[in-house]
């Protein structure tokens, strides 16, 4: 018994993770063709490993890269508006493997999707207190199409994912390490005043340094990294109230807010320059020499300031220009108001072809790449996410706040956007904690949330017993099991329109749910 229990335990997990990786590796080299924004990504990952930063292409680069004549980029700087950590790991896949393959393009992403996995159900295993809950949302983020979709190609936003995802677990560690040494710190004080202010919080600098690589990804990180620093802020004050602090609020904004700034956000300001090394110790990467030229140095109080900082803060405040005015129509926009009932999914990859083109043997076929989610997985979590708001509101449940922290840093920002050109598949940020929501409810089926366990009286001859349900319930994990065995299905239904394998156009045409889907 106990060597089937420890088979469970590891065997289990291991299996949803061995699924994530087959549904992420199958046939990964298809198509042989840069997908999508492939074709700025690989190419600026691979000019940046050789010259230290993004440089530009000779026209039709595309045909030359694919049939691999890899090293016919320019000299001349690109300018380019994210940061390099993630081209610098795409380089290094393609390092490994051969810039010619496509393997090599993307294997950095599909190994940070697999990983993901494995750290959604550590987040969840120590938010939830519960093996299976932990096993149920490692288990939807492995066969979610938009997870699988985004693990197949060599963009940028998975790894924003991930790294969002592991300071986010930095933050929950934290919050029990602070709250365990500050009612130690209380404990026995009569008038404990303002309290003490914690300066030795591991798990801050760890959720700084992770913050940092998610905005040396995209700047879409320093999202993450204000969100969450005001979130330790009120869990602070909360905790003071709860230990009896008398002035809790002006000693947490006052007292501790400044140390955890300090533990927070400078290791991120370092993490973040420190992925841009590339474009400081080479001299040809745009803007670098921005600062010489005549009349832009910087003058005033300001002119002590080295020029190579200037230069670096001027390529910045064009970035960021950019950033807020691109307005550019494309044909997969979609509105942010839209991306949560997933009107307008991106299409990826399509080729059409007729019957003896390309393999085909039907009269027609399709390939497609389309980072549609499994209707089921998504529009499920959805309906959760406006459930936990509701929930928020009228309990005030610390969990419910922590998942919905996560919404409100990686899609809540956007909103400010509504005009700019964006896309579906930016979700993949806050794909997570819209599953975790998910699995918070499921747990409230299953009566497996901690606090929330529906008390089970036992009666016997001497005395009344209250005791929490140590198993789940059977009628709801029959439920939950038969929705899990749908969602699988649907993932095998959709999983060819996910991977760009060769269809029946008929069969292509069976995924379009929505005409917005073409």
């Amino acid at each position: 018994m106990l060597a089937t229990s420890r088979w469970v335990r590891w065997g289990a997990p291991l299996a949803v993770v061995l699924l994530a990786a087959v549904l992420r590796l199958w046939n990964l080299g298809a198509p042989h063709a840069l997908v999508f924004d492939e074709t700025f990504y690989v190419k600026d990952a691979w000019s940046l490993f050789n010259n230290g930063y993004e440089s530009t292409w000779p026209a039709d680069a595309n045909v030359l890269f694919e049939a691999g004549q890899t090293n016919i980029f320019t000299t001349d700087p690109s300018f380019v508006v994210h940061p390099p950590l993630g081209k610098w790991l795409i380089a290094l896949g393609m390092n490994l493997l051969g810039p010619g393959t496509p393997w090599g393009w993307r294997l950095a992403t599909v190994v940070v999707g697999v990983l993901a996995v494995v750290l959604i159900m550590l987040v969840a295993r120590k938010l939830f207190q519960s093996r299976l809950l932990a096993l149920i949302a490692g288990f939807l983020l492995a066969i979610d199409g938009h997870a699988i979709v985004m693990s197949r190609v060599a963009l940028l936003d998975n790894f924003v994912m991930f790294f969002a995802l592991l300071g986010v677990g930095a933050v929950l560690m934290d919050r029990e390490w602070h709250s365990m040494r500050l009612a130690g710190r209380l404990a026995g004080l009569v008038d404990p005043g303002w309290g003490p202010t914690l300066w030795w919080r591991p798990w801050l600098i760890a959720a700084g340094l992770a913050f940092g690589l998610t905005s040396s990804v995209k700047w879409s990180g320093l999202y993450f990294l204000a969100a969450f620093g005001l979130y330790l802020v009120v869990v602070d004050a909360l905790a003071r109230r709860r230990n009896g602090v008398s002035f809790w609020a002006s000693a947490a904004i006052l007292k501790q807010a400044p140390a955890t700034f300090l533990l927070l956000v400078p290791v991120a300001v370092v993490t973040f320059l420190v992925s841009w090394t590339g474009w400081f110790v080479t001299r040809g990467g745009y803007y670098r020499e921005w600062s010489d030229s005549t009349g832009a140095a910087w003058t005033g109080p300001f002119a002590w300031v080295p020029h190579t900082l200037q230069s670096f803060w001027h390529y910045q405040t064009a970035a960021y220009t950019y950033h807020v005015g691109l307005a550019t129509p494309h044909p997969y926009e979609a509105n942010p108001l839209t991306w949560l009932f997933m009107i307008r999914p991106t299409s990826m990859y399509y080729r059409g072809s007729s019957q003896g083109e390309f393999g085909c043997q039907f009269q027609n076929c399709s390939e497609a790449i389309t980072s549609v989610g499994n209707p089921l997985i998504w529009w499920a979590a959805t309906a959760a996410l406006f459930y936990l708001v509701y929930r928020l509101a009228r309990y005030r449940e610390w969990r419910v706040g922590f998942i919905l922290m996560g919404m409100v840093a990686g899609y809540l920002p956007w909103l400010m956007y509504l005009n700019r050109t964006v896309f579906q598949f930016y979700t993949i940020a806050f794909e997570p904690y819209l599953l975790l929501g998910l699995t918070f409810v499921i747990g409230m089926l299953l009566g497996r949330i901690p606090d929330l366990a529906r008390p089970v009286r036992r009666h016997s001859a001497h005395s009344q017993v209250s005791e929490y349900d140590a198993q789940p319930r059977s009628g709801a994990l029959v439920g939950v099991a038969v929705g899990l065995g749908v969602a699988l299905a649907l993932t095998a239904f959709f999983f060819p329109v996910w991977t760009g394998m060769q269809t029946p156009f008929v069969f292509w045409q069976l995924h379009i749910w929505m005409p917005s889907w073409r």
